[in-house]
């Protein structure tokens, strides 16, 4: 009897969607995880520091600017599905608002890699990488993944998007051979986004009536996303934009060591993301509905994510030359002591992303979100300014690590004094 009560709880967890959105992202994660401990090693090895070190400096162009054209619908779009699930009605409306934001914020994102293509150096001699990165950014930013996020069905695009990440791996080995085929990385991850793009619209339309976008549809989505824009945005002056901040100070070479250092902590932080994000369209639900239980979800998802964040960034600190010869190979001491300053990002990451994303948007804190946002990024620019000439690589580190520290201790410090801190009583008349 106990065994068959055990089997079925099993099950109900099992079912629960959370659960299975979580087991879906985790294979995403899996696969972002699993196919960089393969290629790249390969990739480090191949193109060498500065070929390498030129390849991550397109990379970070790219999800600098995929974060711009996607403009933080992933938070609002999903929010905005995951509140109104049913109504359909209203849901092809955010579609095609979406849409409509979309093409609008593409138009402004071509304007904007024609300036930079003619104002960065790096741009300037290697024009195809350029360009091939703002193909890539193009087809991130355009996944309509925050819908199936909304929806808490995430299972088939996430497969999809696993699939397009496989291909993209085999294609790095059967085609990039020498130090100068950097470019082909670019060109490869631009095809099978394009493909998983296609895929995923499909999927979409399918379930959603079809709308033409408008330009009053387009204008109400921007308005919608503005403050997760503004987070996203402030957030990538501290995350994604240092290696493309930091190439504008100093050689490919050092670009190699920070970014090679970079890949490896992010991965080993992509551990905790996918609990994160699965966890996000029911933290909405509840808070809006259900705050007891929104309290006890935040409190068990505090102690999971940090406590998973800090063992993890500590096997990262104490283990970085392994990893930094085991992932990368000869010619990379450099990337040693960046590892070691980048492991301290895991535990502040993961107890900031738990305290605001999970608990501070879905209660509609965004103010005090994107302030403490908006005041890290500004930090992190200030610092890697006047660390990064200086000091190269390290300099970078330490300007990261010191605005995620201040994210963390800011969101603490604001739930603490509103009271709203999931460790607090939660109070009944919270809007």
């Amino acid at each position: 009897m106990k065994i068959t009560a055990v089997s079925g709880g099993m099950r109900k967890v099992l079912a629960h969607p959370v659960t299975r959105n979580a087991l879906a992202l985790y294979a995403i994660q899996l696969a972002n995880y699993v196919l960089p401990l393969v290629t790249v090693p390969y990739l480090a090895r191949v193109l060498r520091p500065e070929g390498w070190g030129l390849v991550a400096f397109a990379q970070s162009f790219a999800l600098w600017l995929s974060l711009v054209i996607e403009y933080g619908f992933s938070f609002s779009a999903s929010r905005e599905i995951a509140r109104n699930r049913g109504d359909w009605d209203h849901i092809a409306g955010v579609v095609a608002g979406v849409a409509g934001a979309n093409s609008l914020l593409l138009f402004g994102a071509t304007l904007l890699a024609a300036l930079i293509s003619g104002v960065v150096p790096v741009f300037r001699r290697h024009q195809l990488y350029l360009w091939l990165a703002f193909l890539s950014a193009a087809v991130q930013g355009l996944s309509p993944f925050w819908y199936f996020q909304g929806m808490e069905r995430m299972q088939l695009p996430g497969a999809i998007n696993v699939i397009a990440r496989v291909m993209h791996a085999f294609g790095i080995f059967l085609w990039v051979k020498a130090p100068d085929d950097g470019w082909k990385v670019l060109a490869l991850q631009a095809v099978t986004g394009f493909i998983a793009l296609g895929i995923t619209v499909i999927l979409l339309y399918r379930e959603v009536p079809v709308r033409l976008p408008h330009l009053g549809g387009a204008v109400s989505a921007l308005r919608m996303g503005w403050s997760m824009f503004i987070f996203r945005s402030a957030v990538s002056l501290y995350t994604t934009a240092n290696v493309f901040i930091l190439g504008l100070f100093v050689p490919p070479a050092l670009v190699g060591y920070y970014g090679g250092a970079e890949k490896i902590s992010k991965a080993v932080l992509g551990l905790v993301g996918p609990l994160s994000q699965a966890i996000y369209p029911r933290m909405s639900h509840l808070a809006m509905n259900e705050r007891k239980k929104a309290v006890h979800l935040g409190r068990l998802g505090f102690l999971i994510i940090g406590g998973a964040g800090v063992l993890l960034g500590w096997i990262v600190a104490v283990f970085a030359p392994l990893w930094v010869d085991l992932l990368l190979g000869p010619g990379y001491d450099g990337a040693v002591p960046v590892l070691r300053l980048l492991a301290l990002l895991i535990p502040l990451v993961a107890m900031s992303n738990v305290m605001g994303i999970q608990w501070m948007l879905p209660l509609g804190m965004d103010r005090d979100f994107n302030a403490v946002i908006l005041s890290a990024g500004i930090i992190n620019l200030v610092l890697a300014v006047f660390l990064a000439p200086r000091f190269g690589p390290s300099g970078m580190a330490w300007a990261v690590v010191s605005a995620e520290f201040f994210v963390t201790f800011a969101m603490a410090w604001i739930l603490h004094r509103s009271g709203q801190g999931f460790w607090q009583p939660i109070k009944e008349d919270l809007s």
